[in-house]
């Protein structure tokens, strides 16, 4: 159906005016329905009343017109974009219906008026398109739920005065109270207070998520039984929550290659069935039956063989999946990505922060420079990695504040991609790098540098000399290994790629089975992992933080960017998990296969139902059996509500 015809309406709006009109067409298919003779007949009673014929026609009419006006609306915004379908097939159909009724009761034609296959196919034309408009509706509430999450009003904090104003009116940098029990009204960073944050309907991590001094925080979050302190950081657009419900809308208007089949299929099914319906006439008329048949014959086939199952098969199970896997924290930005997941053979994932909690804790300290002690070799490095967001940056910066050492000034701070960074310390040129870095610059580390496999170890260049280094340990997630496992029982071969040294990666490696790893690889060379995988005849999927593995995310068949929650803008990405959970990976997989089969079912009994009903509403079985208009109605609705069926028990296989 084209809801766009109809106008600028809303869902809800629409919604009650089909339900509206059904009632009162319902209401006026009575009397045309106790005055049919037909119906008469099958019951067992005769009733005649004065001026009962004119009667009926005007409650016809009434029924044709109100009832009737939606599909004709509808056919014209079918026209105007040049793809007519179902509603111009439902509006030729009772108009044919109609006008060859009032050509037979003004006595301009001999036959019988097929005015009660008119009310009835109307009514149940109306009921039909109003249980399908509350499908699609109840599969975007979630969207809707997203919205409502934000709060009208915030508590300002100006000095000591404590001011309630529209969170539409907050800007960055403005300081808020969230009491206990409340939702916060923007994006921000903790700046007071304690408390633990429900992000559930944002992320899809059920257990509150602890926050402190300095933590972030999502606007539409429930805060726990502590009081917070917020400075806003993101407003409006730039939000998360608009960012998660923009995506969210794209994600269900936009296409897949299986929509466009059935898109086509629609298209292809309306042409047949105009040719059918009036193909069904004229044989009729050839074989000698009278024009009343043969134009009967002709409705039905038009209103059974509505690609209206057909229509909706698709689009459905998106509006579904897509509102689930919000829940779940999987945003799509490319829907054909999604149901392609099924397709995956090999994944390709980053180490740090996905199969590990990228959380490093400094281990050893060793300075190998004359004149430099272990407090001044952390200081320094610890002043270079506090630009920097790498979980590796932070757990250095972390232990530098631990000891509570002092921080040298620097200057001319730079990122050497996938290397490390750079910076001036009191004139002398520091640098804090990576294995690949020295290996570049051909210098090689001490033994006890590389010694252990389970730590992470990085180098302090001094006006490049070697300086020291410092070890650190990053733990592998509890969930890993299960996901691990349960992709590889799917028949997926698992790799991983990092920049770490061979040692640590081996290790993880062993750890968690996997299929394979490379080690001490740049952003850019993950690429080249991609493209021999793919080369092998592989379907790749990629995982990355979505900004330095941008080139391997966009190579991928699949490139999936995992992020922290408040970090959703990985434009190279086709998917998004909100948390970095390797089980919404494995989760993402499954949710693909699930939804692919849920299209494939639905586009075969919407299709397979014509198959059949088609050639009984022509009359290939006359005169043992002689499907009715309104029968017709009732087969065409039924295979559109088993399609709507099939598609909520989408909601089932997806918990």
């Amino acid at each position: 159906m084209d809801h766009g015809a109809m106008g600028g309406h809303d869902h809800g709006a629409m919604l009650a005016d089909f339900l509206r009109r059904f009632w009162l067409c319902v209401a006026l298919s009575v009397p045309i329905i106790g005055l049919s003779m037909m119906f008469q007949q099958l019951v067992g009673y005769h009733l005649v009343l004065p001026y009962g014929t004119p009667v009926v026609l005007v409650l016809a009419t009434v029924i044709y017109g109100y009832g009737g006006w939606p599909f004709f609306s509808g056919t014209v915004g079918e026209l105007r974009s040049r793809q007519p379908g179902m509603m111009s097939l439902v509006a030729i159909a009772i108009t044919v219906a109609y006008g060859y009724s009032v050509v037979v009761l003004l006595g301009w034609l001999r036959g019988t008026d097929l005015l009660l296959e008119l009310a009835t196919l109307i009514d149940i034309m109306l009921l039909g398109h109003y249980l399908e408009m509350k499908s699609v509706a109840g599969a975007s509430r979630a969207l809707e739920l997203l919205v409502q999450l934000l709060p009208a009003e915030a508590h300002q904090k100006q000095g000591n005065a404590l001011n309630d104003v529209q969170v539409s009116a907050l800007v960055v940098g403005d300081v808020v109270l969230v009491r206990p029990g409340e939702r916060i009204p923007a994006d921000g960073e903790v700046v007071a207070g304690s408390s633990a944050v429900n992000e559930s309907m944002l992320t899809g991590e059920s257990t509150p998520a602890p926050k402190q001094t300095g933590a972030k925080v999502i606007a539409g979050a429930l805060n726990g039984t502590g009081a917070l302190t917020v400075r806003v950081t993101h407003q409006g657009a730039d939000s998360y929550l608009s960012k998660v419900v923009q995506l969210v809308a794209e994600a269900q208007q936009t296409k897949s290659k299986t929509q466009t089949l059935a898109d086509r299929a629609a298209a292809w099914l309306t042409g047949l069935s105009l040719v059918a319906g009036l193909g069904t006439l004229a044989a009729w008329l050839w074989l000698g039956k009278g024009a009343a048949f043969a134009i009967e014959r002709m409705v039905t086939v038009m209103v059974t063989a509505c690609p209206h199952a057909l229509g909706m098969a698709i689009p459905l199970v998106v509006a579904i999946s897509t509102s689930i896997s919000v829940r779940k924290g999987l945003l799509i930005r490319n829907r054909t990505a999604f149901e392609e997941a099924r397709k995956i053979t090999a994944m390709v994932f980053d180490k740090t922060g996905t199969l590990t909690e990228g959380t490093f804790g400094v281990t050893r300290v060793q300075v190998l420079a004359a004149g430099l002690d272990e407090a001044a070799l952390l200081g320094t490095a610890a002043a270079l990695e506090q630009q920097s967001q790498h979980p590796i940056a932070q757990g250095i910066a972390a232990e530098a504040k631990k000891r509570g050492l002092p921080l040298p000034a620097i200057q001319d701070f730079k990122s050497l991609t996938g290397k490390g960074v750079t910076a001036t310390v009191n004139g002398k040129a520091v640098v804090v790098a990576s294995p690949g870095y020295l290996k570049e610059q051909h210098i090689t580390p001490p033994p006890a540098a590389v010694s252990n496999g389970a730590e992470t170890v990085v180098f302090v260049l001094i006006d490049g000399k070697l300086a020291g280094y410092i070890a650190l340990a990053d733990r592998i997630r509890p969930d890993s290994q299960d996901a691990v496992q349960r992709l590889q029982q799917q028949g997926i071969k698992v790799y991983m790629a990092t920049g770490d040294n061979q040692q640590v990666a081996d290790a993880v490696a062993k750890t968690l089975g996997l299929d394979g790893v490379y080690a001490e690889v740049l952003p850019d060379q993950k690429v080249k992992i991609i493209k021999d995988l793919q080369a092998q005849g592989q379907f790749v999927a990629m995982t990355g933080d979505g900004v330095n593995d941008a080139p391997a995310l966009a190579q991928a068949n699949v490139g999936i960017a995992v992020g922290s929650g408040t970090d959703i803008a990985a434009e190279t990405a086709d998917i998004i998990l909100v948390n970095s959970r390797p089980t919404d990976i494995t989760n993402l997989v499954e949710f693909g296969k699930a939804t692919y089969a849920k299209m494939r079912q639905n586009l075969f009994w919407a299709t397979g139902y014509n198959v059949v009903a088609v050639p009984l509403a022509a009359g290939v079985l006359y005169p043992h059996f002689v499907l009715s208009p309104a029968m017709g109605a009732v087969l065409m609705s039924v295979s559109t509500v088993i399609v709507a069926l099939n598609a909520q028990l989408l909601r089932r296989e997806l918990k």
